[in-house]
């Protein structure tokens, strides 16, 4: 990968595809194309292939997606798996189509299992039942992995794909109700406190355990796997096991996350956990040992992740959507 080449980011407005933008941004990268959804709708193939063919990258980066947390899943699970498996077909064969050989496919960790052993490895995939709440949702994103890995089969193409473990930082989705834990945690306390309330209310009883990652170590990731020789990534990887988890190897408590964002925020109140609601998985912690050997670990900790995202949250709150 050099800085000349032309480099398409499916995406780029959402939380991922812009700090990926700006890392390579900041590495000198200048050729980068971008469409927004209104200038180019993802779900049409038609317009997808078109594009594809007219630009002719060099490079696709998929990170465009629908994405929610539970309360979302929950009420939208036919535009979930709907739009997430027309963007990411559209976009692969899309990209075949137009000769496109080097692409990379954004996931998530909610593909594996819900009782999967601890930490998940990238084998665990399809051993078990996935978890409800997001079922439509990780279906898709498997579909995704496996339409890379067979295209890479049948074809001879070079498209990798990523599974993150949970995402926060600067552009995230702050909606109260469309959101995810973290992004969710700091608009409720920051408005507990603005609003001088006597506690906050959080979904759960706080006992889950899950893993986060600053999405600045995500977008460092991502361009680490794409520089990456073919013949040393496949050294490390199978033909129909070629997925590789993105995270930090350490996970916390739901309720001590609330604990660290209440101190970062300043809110001196309390906190309700609503145990009527449910909880997702017990646990999911990500085995990332592949990545490591790769080369790459995360730097960001998570108070100093936090802190940052609560800073572009304050300087950008007039224009956060609900």
């Amino acid at each position: 990968m050099n800085r000349s080449n032309k480099i398409y980011i499916a995406g780029f407005n959402g939380m991922v595809g812009s700090a990926i933008v700006r890392k390579l941004r900041k590495k000198g990268f200048s050729n980068i194309i971008t469409r927004s959804s209104a200038e180019l709708d993802l779900t049409n193939q038609q317009d997808t292939h078109s594009f594809l063919k007219e630009e002719k990258p060099d490079y696709v980066i998929i990170a465009a997606a629908k994405v929610g947390g539970i309360y979302a899943n929950n009420m939208h699970s036919a535009e979930f798996i709907y739009q997430n498996l027309m963007i990411e077909a559209n976009l692969i064969h899309g990209s075949y189509l137009a000769k496109v050989d080097k692409l990379l496919f954004l996931g998530s960790s909610c593909i594996y299992p819900k009782e999967s052993s601890q930490p998940i490895k990238e084998e665990y995939l399809l051993s078990g039942f996935l978890e409800e709440t997001n079922e439509p949702y990780a279906i898709s994103k498997i579909a995704g992995i496996k339409l890379c890995e067979s295209y890479n089969r049948q074809y001879g193409t070079d498209y990798r794909s990523l599974m993150p473990t949970n995402l926060y930082g600067p552009n995230d989705n702050f909606h109260p109700e469309n959101s995810h834990v973290i992004p969710a945690l700091i608009r409720k306390f920051h408005e507990a406190k603005i609003e001088n309330k006597p506690f906050v209310k959080i979904w759960g009883s706080g006992k889950p355990m899950r893993e986060f990652l600053h999405v600045d170590d995500m977008a460092d990731a991502s361009i680490h796997v794409i520089g990456i020789d073919k013949k040393i990534l496949e050294k490390a990887i199978k033909p129909m096991l070629s997925h590789i988890n993105i995270g930090t190897g350490t996970d916390i408590s739901i309720k001590d996350v609330a604990l660290i964002i209440k101190d970062i925020v300043k809110f001196d109140g309390g906190i309700v956990f609503n145990t009527n609601m449910p909880d997702g998985t017990k646990r999911k912690l990500l085995d990332v040992s592949k990545m490591k050997n790769l080369g790459w670990s995360s730097k960001i900790s998570l108070k100093e992740g936090i802190g940052e995202t609560y800073e572009w949250f304050l300087k950008n709150i007039k224009t956060i959507r609900g």
